[in-house]
């Protein structure tokens, strides 16, 4: 995690301050993603430089009686140079690059000194190459401007010559360059691509919680605390002596609120789990408990979790206060599928003219439930829907509409 985060980060450094004079990306300064034929092929290519030079320095007849073996300790002080070079760069470091690179060149001007001027040619090659491939592109550039010279001198061909070498010097290390970079460029859109993913990972993962901490929220807040204060109502009255049948009453209510909230909770567990009954079937259950009408209209289809429970919870809550403050009232459920959501509308004829319990419109949003109007609308809304409730005659509507 902590490696795939540096790899974006570095992938989005490299993008903000990727100017013609910033070093390449970490990525392409890496082996990272190298196809093996292309790491087997380098392999080749040193092998018959490393050959080159040597049989130049020997050929030339520079090296001979005391100074034969100068010539592989040397060559091998520019394999240490070059190896170290790769981790210099790797990390930006200017002025080691920059030393360990001269370390190569000054071996080379060594050879042309003493009468091998192949050998020097080829190491100023690789000098060159190395910078512009590496390096800054100003410092590359500078590297082969310096080495121009050299060039020159080693050339038998004269100017000509030496020009047609800087130039393909320029060309071949700008290309592996440029082809470093976009393998470089690849990796960094992985890394950023997983960080991605990562991260809508977590933010589902989060939302899950949200919507479970929800659920239990509304079914467990809703019928415990409701239990609790009737239970509590029944000690005191217990505690000052009153009539049996008052203090029955209020543990049968409890009781009651106790079976329904282990139903609702049932009804949340199915719906985490994915399994839950259509919701018209389960409209026209709580229907035949609240003695409701249940119209259905529309295509019917299967609707996401999240707008079905919202339906389901929105259509008990506006049931229970239509018992609460309008028992005997007329009720009507109406759902309706339509293109692109779906709509729930409850309402009421309000209190027959004899019910003692009168109503003042404001029912709904102070039934005191764990829920309530706000809770409803903040489920429809959470789900880029919305919900309008308040007063319609001498009755009461909800309505409901959520994107399915």
């Amino acid at each position: 995690m902590e490696e795939t985060r540096g790899l974006a980060r570095a992938g989005s450094g490299a993008a903000l301050g990727g100017s013609w004079g910033a070093w390449p990306s970490r990525e392409a300064l890496t082996r990272l993603g190298v196809p093996r034929g292309r790491i087997v092929l380098d392999y080749f290519m040193i092998a018959g430089l490393s050959v080159l030079v040597l049989t130049g320095c020997y050929t030339s007849g520079a090296f001979h009686g005391w100074y034969v073996p100068v010539p592989p300790v040397g060559f091998g002080l520019c394999v240490v140079a070059a190896l170290r070079y790769h981790h210099t760069t790797l990390d930006h470091r200017v002025a080691a690059s920059l030393g360990l690179l001269s370390v190569i060149a000054l071996c080379g001007l060594g050879a042309y000194a003493a009468g091998a001027p192949t050998s020097a040619t080829v190491l100023w090659i690789v000098v060159s190459v190395m910078a512009m491939e590496r390096l800054p592109l100003p410092m590359g550039l500078a590297t082969v401007a310096v080495l121009v010279t050299g060039f020159v001198e080693a050339d038998e061909t004269g100017v000509l010559g030496a020009g047609i070498t800087t130039v393909a010097v320029l060309l071949a290390g700008y290309s592996l360059r440029l082809d470093a970079q976009a393998r470089g460029a690849g990796f960094q859109l992985l890394a950023q691509e997983r960080l991605a993913r990562e991260a809508e990972a977590e933010s589902a993962a989060l939302a899950e919680r949200a919507r479970i901490a929800r659920e239990i929220h509304d079914v467990l807040a809703h019928s415990l605390s409701a239990q609790m204060v009737h239970l509590e109502v029944a000690r005191l009255q217990i505690e000052s002596g009153a009539e049996r049948a008052e203090i029955l009453k209020l543990v049968t209510s409890a009781r009651a609120m106790a079976r329904e909230g282990l139903a609702e909770t049932r009804h949340a567990l199915s719906a985490l789990r994915g399994d839950m009954v259509p919701v018209e079937d389960y409209l026209r259950e709580l229907a035949r408990e609240g003695r409701a009408q249940v119209d259905v209209t529309g295509r019917r289809r299967d609707l996401p979790a999240e707008a079905s429970q919202a339906v389901r919870r929105v259509a008990q809550e506006a049931l229970t206060n239509v018992l609460k403050h309008a028992p005997g009232a007329r009720t009507r459920i109406r759902l309706a599928y339509e293109t692109g959501q779906v709509s729930l509308e409850i309402s009421d004829s309000g209190p027959p003219p004899t019910a003692e319990d009168g109503r003042d419109g404001h029912g709904l949003g102070s039934s005191g439930s764990g829920y309530g109007l706000r809770g409803m609308r903040e489920r429809a809304e959470l789900l880029g829907g919305s919900l309008d409730a308040g007063p319609e005659g001498p009755g009461f509507a909800v309505r409901l509409r959520v994107p399915a």
